[in-house]
């Protein structure tokens, strides 16, 4: 064996395994070859499809709304700390445009999980383009509910003339009650 093969080798291996390692990284780090935005997309459109079935108000204020965000599937839980996560789509035209997380945290006295859905209505375009710009947006305690903690229809008509977004909060299941929305952060994504 001379002393040129063991070099060579090395440094095919090396090769190798750098191609490799860049390519594998290069897929997880974005959405190529990824089926992430395709699952988000397939969870947002049963959540619509629950929404709309279980308070047909929300039918109209969509058709009203410059856009819509849709997180399907939040879970938060907290003793003592607490925390929420979850991630979904911003919908413009029905169409789904850009892809975001929603991250709380909290302290205080607390205990217990749940799991919920939610829908934000920017009724404005200002508000839409608030958001959009944003790096990451906050919810504030001045959001309006369309759908109260028992389910109950807030008359869309009224609402939306005094509020530039509203939320529907539903599906809650877990062992904590009232859900909300203050100090919950979206920032976008690439799934």
């Amino acid at each position: 064996m001379n002393s040129f093969s063991s070099p060579r080798l090395s440094r095919r291996a090396f090769t190798l395994t750098a191609l490799a390692g860049v390519t594998v990284t290069a897929a997880c780090g974005n959405g190529v070859g990824s089926t992430g935005g395709q699952t988000i997309d397939a969870r947002v459109d049963a959540t619509l499809s629950e929404m709309y079935r279980r308070y047909p108000n929300t039918v109209s204020l969509s058709e009203k709304a410059n856009g819509l965000l849709v997180m399907p599937l939040v879970t938060e839980g907290g003793f003592v700390f607490g925390g929420a996560y979850g991630r979904g789509a911003l919908r413009v035209g029905g169409v789904t445009v850009d892809y975001y997380s929603t991250t709380k945290a909290s302290a205080g006295l607390q205990i217990g999980a749940q799991q919920y859905a939610h829908v934000l209505f920017f009724m404005t375009e200002n508000a839409l383009m608030d958001f959009r710009r944003s790096s990451g947006w906050a919810a504030g305690a001045d959001l309006e509910y369309v759908i109260s903690d028992e389910g109950q229809n807030v008359n869309a008509d009224t609402t939306t003339t005094l509020s530039p977004v509203l939320a529907a909060v539903f599906g809650q299941a877990g062992l904590r009650i009232g859900a909300t929305l203050e100090g919950t952060k979206y920032t976008r994504i690439i799934p």
